[in-house]
């Protein structure tokens, strides 16, 4: 039976973004520069200003919904960087750092939380399947989709698989662990060997449950019971994360079947823009982890690369026009009415979606109310 790597999470910077030696990893980063380090700072704080401004968007009423990321920055950058182009990702509604890795563009990301997306942007373009809002469906999505991947590869030998395997990461939360999707995922990851990597960012919060009561050991640990292996490492270390996930990606690519990567990190905000954290957690544990801020850490460790103070502000600079590109965006979508959404429910023409169509539109004269010409002047409005 295969057991959990390490027993305590994986390591390459101390609480303070001081690096460390680690010797069962290091080897993982060696072909890193310092310019590869950063671009992870950079992606790192461009995902932070992007989310901070989804929520205030959500605050000033233009946004239907938004699901920070504060916090979990490191864990989504050291992930996505280690995966290549052709590894395909499953997220959950909360990677934004990895789908602006991932080239999605702001409109087709903050349009899906406007309720004006069909389903956000086209997966095969980026490699990126759209986000899932129902809890941990995306982990069957990925596993099936690593079990299509094997049948194309079906007949070549392991050199050309590490060589040109695909892998799929299929990303889910320490609240996701808790349904039975993930159970069943991992059972037909397990049974088939499948190129899938299981990558929970565990925040230590599902909405208000806290992991305690969800779990008494690390989520790590399940991995054995499925027999495949996992590891557990510091989410808030985008040099370890970026390590680990490199590892498990190789594996399985070349053939030796799934890995759970459990990323231990910490949700600084909340949920989501409709949930309150105050109503259950207190704020000294709240500070408690805000000395290992990801992109503290990450600045720590560049300084001490000898990085110029010219290179943050450069990244402040450029974190603050992607900001403004996000709300420049979101302030002139043109606005879907509610007629066109019709159009969206099927592939081809319906007759019952036609007969509903049509009994909306009656309703809206009954009001004498032109939806179109409404949702022009809404839009009028917002440029």
């Amino acid at each position: 039976m295969q057991q959990v790597l390490n027993s305590e999470p994986v390591q390459m910077l101390d609480a303070e973004g001081r690096r460390i030696a680690n010797p069962d990893w290091d080897h993982w980063v060696t072909d890193l520069t310092v310019e590869d380090y950063q671009e992870f700072y950079r992606d790192m704080v461009i995902a932070r200003r992007v989310d901070q401004e989804g929520s205030i968007l959500q605050r000033q009423g233009e946004l239907v919904l938004w699901v920070p990321l504060q916090g979990q920055e490191a864990a989504q950058v050291g992930a996505i960087s280690a995966a290549r182009s052709s590894d395909f990702v499953f997220p959950t509604y909360r990677e934004h750092a990895m789908a602006l890795a991932r080239d999605v563009s702001i409109t087709d990301l903050f349009r899906l939380f406007r309720g004006e997306g069909h389903s956000g942007w086209d997966p095969n373009e980026h490699s990126f399947q759209v986000y899932t809002l129902v809890l941990a469906a995306q982990t069957l999505h990925a596993t099936g989709y690593a079990m299509g991947i094997q049948r194309d590869q079906d007949g070549w030998d392991p050199a050309k698989l590490a060589q040109d395997g695909e892998a799929v990461i299929a990303c889910f939360g320490d609240g996701s662990s808790s349904e039975g999707d993930v159970h069943e995922s991992m059972v037909f990851a397990a049974s088939n060997q499948s190129p899938v990597v299981f990558f929970c960012q565990n925040n230590r919060w599902a909405i208000s449950v806290p992991f305690e009561t969800q779990s008494k050991v690390p989520l790590a640990q399940r991995a054995a019971g499925y027999g495949f292996p996992s590891v557990r490492v510091d989410g808030n270390d985008v040099l370890a994360v970026h390590a680990v996930t490199q590892w498990a990606l190789e594996h399985a690519r070349s053939g030796k079947g799934p890995v759970l990567i459990e990323a231990e990190t910490y949700r600084l905000g909340a949920h989501t823009t409709a949930d309150d954290p105050t109503k259950y957690r207190g704020r000294p544990e709240e500070e408690s982890w805000a000395p290992r801020d990801p992109l503290v850490r990450a600045r720590t460790f560049l300084e001490e690369c000898g990085v110029d103070e010219s290179f943050f502000d450069e990244v402040e600079e450029q974190a603050a026009a992607r900001t403004a590109e996000v709300r420049d965006a979101v302030l002139n979508f043109a606005g879907a009415t509610l007629d066109e959404q019709f159009e969206h429910v099927y592939a081809h023409p319906h007759p019952l979606v036609e007969q509903e169509r049509a009994e909306h539109r009656a309703f809206m004269e009954s009001l004498g109310d032109d939806e179109t010409d409404q949702a022009d002047a809404d839009a009028g409005k917002r440029a």
